[in-house]
């Protein structure tokens, strides 16, 4: 049976931790026919959220937690993915501002073998989004930059919501130089480039009001990896 981890990057999320683990869980149970695990990737919060990490794999058998002392959800990503043993590997917001009903599609178009890496895509016909003009404007724009500079086919390259075979992690992230929010998009380019096949599932998302990241300096950092990989791209 095909297992399946589900990792829960974390940055001072002590708040919202517990409903987001009860909710996924829940459906998880209810919703899918393979075997899964969730792992809670706690990124050198400085709260209580490690503590609450280990209070929930305490109580559940299904949950596990890896602390990151250095502050990067691609350094966290990387860590947790490269140490897996699960045939596919995942990862989603804690807030799930995805919809959970497309997280059996996303696993079933790798496990079927039809694709390396599916994402959530909140940029394809079918999708139904409620987000702020200016992050739509944001969103829009930057997909657009990574169409003109490499030609790819994917519409959305920051939605948290994807999972990859456990081969092509193993030889694509190991490429991948971005150690914070760029190295969604890193990972994906360098993989449509190589060859991958990635898959874009629809879905329902919600922007979340109370979020902490920092918009301006994503962008920034998003730009600067762009022109970093359009002209030193690994061979």
């Amino acid at each position: 049976m095909t297992v399946v981890n589900i990792t829960i990057p974390v940055y001072n999320e002590e708040v919202a931790l517990v409903n987001c683990i009860k909710t996924l869980r829940s459906f998880l149970q209810k919703n899918v026919n393979f075997k899964w695990n969730i792992l809670i990737a706690d990124n050198a919060s400085t709260d209580s959220t490690l503590n609450v990490a280990m209070e929930l794999a305490k109580q559940y058998q299904d949950v596990t937690y890896s602390h990151i002392d250095i502050k990067g959800r691609g350094r966290a990503l990387r860590k947790v993915w490269l140490e897996s043993k699960a045939d596919i590997v995942s990862y989603m917001d804690v807030d799930l501002s995805t919809g959970l009903e497309a997280f059996p599609p996303l696993i079933e178009s790798i496990e079927n073998g039809n694709y390396d890496i599916s994402i959530g895509s909140r940029l394809i016909h079918g999708s139904h989004i409620k987000r702020s003009a200016k992050r739509e404007f944001i969103s829009r724009s930057y997909n657009l930059i990574i169409k003109l500079l490499f030609f790819c086919k994917f519409h959305d390259a920051q939605c948290g919501f994807k999972a990859a075979s456990i081969n092509t992690v193993k030889e694509i992230v190991p490429l991948v130089k971005n150690q914070k929010w760029f190295f969604d998009t890193e990972f994906l380019i360098i993989a449509e480039k190589k060859g991958y096949r990635i898959k874009e599932i629809p879905v329902e998302w919600t922007e979340d009001s109370g979020t902490t990241v920092n918009i301006t300096s994503t962008v920034i950092e998003d730009l600067k990896g762009l022109m970093r990989l359009r002209f030193h791209f690994p061979k």
